[in-house]
């Protein structure tokens, strides 16, 4: 079994049920407003292995989110392939991607916001929820690092709604890099290491792209189901566990423990599906996840009869 991730201790006085109650709802933004220069076509309407670059971060994004959007400039407004979307357009012009985020702050200032940028063609669902689980909701943002050179990766990254004014002090400054934010707020970020190392590669050439799309449909060759399917099993069959509810869990469950059925395939996603059915309040990342009576890792793999137990910290591990 993994072993599970370090845990996170919450601020001094502070109880997991109030944590959960001052973490703000997760929208979803997908960066497509840029010029796409560099690739000389519009990025986001690349095909890969027969769905467009928007559409993809549109289907790992949307099931993770409360809501999702796309973020265009104005003039992208009569755009049919963003507008079959939700969109968000930039309030101020040429900003590049911090303007997107900057948009959606001030749009919708009370939610944090899960910000892609939409030329990642090797993002899968198992990063974005590794990062969901890794939330640091006291921090201005959770990110990731480079594999490259360390340095944060604002475009695949949870922006909190205390970001907000630091993002405003940076635009007013003339800054633009959102990378160069982050590092410079490092002490108020959480810095993820590298979960996947190419998962945040990007594409911006034709050379790049050519590689990626022969990359990604020999993978689509040698195993389809996997390559076509970004979010849970849904073809697999349905597994038979229980759960187990303890403390706060358990009064928002209206109960200590059930058997059910599930097409969720690891610890993660089983709670994700809860958080919709029993009206779970708290964020993973204030919780730890047993299974069989041994702590596990969110990404651990169900089998059929496993017993699972979410425990928030006070119920004393």
């Amino acid at each position: 079994m993994s072993a599970a991730p370090p845990s996170r201790a919450l601020p001094p006085g502070t109880s997991a049920a109030s944590a959960a109650t001052s973490t703000a709802p997760l929208y979803g933004l997908v960066l497509a407003g840029g010029h796409s220069r560099r690739m000389q076509r519009d990025k986001a309407s690349l095909p890969y292995v027969g769905r467009s670059q928007l559409q993809r971060a549109m289907e790992l994004l949307s099931p993770r989110v409360q809501r999702a959007f796309v973020s265009i400039r104005t003039e992208q407004r009569s755009d049919p392939a963003r507008t079959a979307y939700s969109c968000i357009a930039d309030l101020q012009p040429d900003l590049g991607p911090i303007g997107g985020i900057h948009a959606a702050l001030h749009t919708h200032p009370d939610h944090a916001w899960l910000v892609l940028a939409c030329d990642l063609p090797f993002l899968t669902a198992t990063t974005l929820d590794h990062l969901i689980a890794s939330r640091a909701a006291d921090r201005i943002a959770t990110a990731y690092r480079s594999s490259f050179d360390g340095l944060p990766e604002p475009l695949c990254a949870i922006f909190e709604p205390a970001s907000r004014a630091a993002v405003d002090d940076w635009i007013a400054q003339g800054q633009r890099c959102p990378r160069a934010l982050l590092q410079s707020a490092a002490t108020r970020a959480r810095l993820l290491e590298p979960f996947e190392p190419r998962a945040l590669d990007n594409v911006n050439t034709p050379e790049q792209y050519a590689a990626a799309t022969a990359q990604l449909e020999g993978a689509a060759s040698a195993a389809p189901a996997a390559a076509s399917a970004p979010g849970p099993h849904l073809e697999a069959p349905p597994l038979r566990l229980r759960v187990r509810y303890f403390a706060l869990l358990r009064e928002q469950a209206g109960r200590g423990d059930e058997q059910l059925q599930t097409r969720a395939r690891t610890a993660l996603e089983l709670y994700r599906e809860l958080q919709q059915r029993r009206g779970l309040a708290l964020a993973p990342e204030f919780l730890r996840v047993a299974i069989n009576d041994e702590f596990g890792d969110w990404r651990t793999s169900l089998a059929e009869g496993d017993t699972v137990a979410f425990l928030p910290p006070v119920a004393g591990g």
